[in-house]
């Protein structure tokens, strides 16, 4: 993974969408659960950062997600995350866009958030435990 360049690590995020709703975590168990409640800059139809060159201005807690960052960020990552199943040693699934070559085959396999979310600025924090969902798979 430290091998590859900057657009290859950046062609491995699939557009899913799932690493940008907010999770909740069981302080005593650690288990992450993930809520439709999704970070302000999602765009909902494309499952894509609506303004990712300068995300940190608006979202500073934002995780910038590395090949040295993989292993402490591991535990929330999505089952389905290229970046996960590359770390793990296991092959991507044929509806990603690097084996289809169609970035909309994450959304047609029906593993994207595209369309279950809600913009976080309409949810109280309080309430986020209310939109927990399974992930999609």
């Amino acid at each position: 993974m430290d091998k590859l360049n900057k657009p290859e690590w950046e062609a491995l995020c699939d557009g899913c969408g799932k690493c940008c709703v907010n999770k909740l975590e069981d302080e005593d168990t650690g288990v992450v659960v993930m809520t439709r409640v999704a970070c302000r800059l999602l765009d909902d139809e494309s499952c894509l950062c609506s303004n990712y060159p300068n995300r940190h201005q608006f979202v500073p807690e934002c995780i910038v997600l590395t090949p040295k960052t993989i292993q402490e960020t591991m535990y929330w990552l999505p089952q389905t995350c290229a970046y996960r199943l590359i770390y793990e040693g296991r092959p991507l699934y044929d509806w990603h866009p690097l084996i289809t070559g169609d970035p909309e085959s994450v959304h047609r396999a029906g593993v994207s958030v595209k369309g279950m979310t809600v913009p976080e600025f309409e949810v109280d924090e309080d309430d986020w435990e209310d939109h927990v969902i399974e992930e999609p798979t």
